[in-house]
């Protein structure tokens, strides 16, 4: 049986002990959609570079495809929770997470590239673990093998499912404290 947390207890809800200073997050919504596409757009920049295309051809492109992205998010997890990571109120990331019953759905998470490798992604991906943990629930998520976030992935104890395509499926099992009673 699953131990349920109360929301308060949900990762990226509320204060929590120990997460970075400054680090927040609210719900995104329709209003942060020219954010979201920026950065959807940074996280894709070094795949595009060698590709022959003006900077317009490869901005519309870009722009179709967190569209296309964005759409399917909204209609395949309609309950997710869909969060901007902020920094002193300003927008520096997304977060989205399904939780389902037997496992949390890493759905998404992405930082702008001036936040990268400052640890805001581990310390992200360490909340989100010690709720799963305390609710004895996996984390499943979907990655490209060669995205830098995979060694991260694998360092907190993720585990290559399947390949799927142009992405792995790794799992991450809880970690429950055994009592000794």
């Amino acid at each position: 049986m699953v131990n349920r947390s109360v929301d308060s207890a949900r990762a990226f809800l509320g204060a929590k002990a120990g997460r970075m200073p400054s680090i927040g997050f609210r719900p995104a919504g329709e209003n942060d959609l020219e954010f979201l596409g920026t950065l959807y757009a940074s996280t894709r920049s070094e795949e595009l570079a060698p590709v022959p295309w003006s900077e317009e051809q490869k901005q519309a492109f870009l722009a179709q495809q967190f569209s296309l992205q964005h759409r399917y998010y909204r209609q395949t997890y309609p309950a997710a929770d869909y969060l901007l990571v902020l920094h002193a109120d300003e927008a520096i990331g997304r977060i989205y997470i399904a939780r389902e019953e037997a496992a949390i759905n890493l759905i998404d998470i992405a930082l702008l590239p001036t936040r990268r490798g400052r640890g805001i992604g581990t310390a992200l991906l360490g909340e989100l673990i010690d709720e799963a943990d305390r609710d004895a629930r996996a984390i499943v998520l979907h990655v490209e093998p060669n995205n830098p976030a995979r060694r991260l992935y694998a360092r907190f104890g993720f585990r290559l499912v399947e390949n799927r395509g142009v992405y792995e499926f790794l799992r991450r099992e809880p970690r429950v404290a055994v009592s000794s009673g």
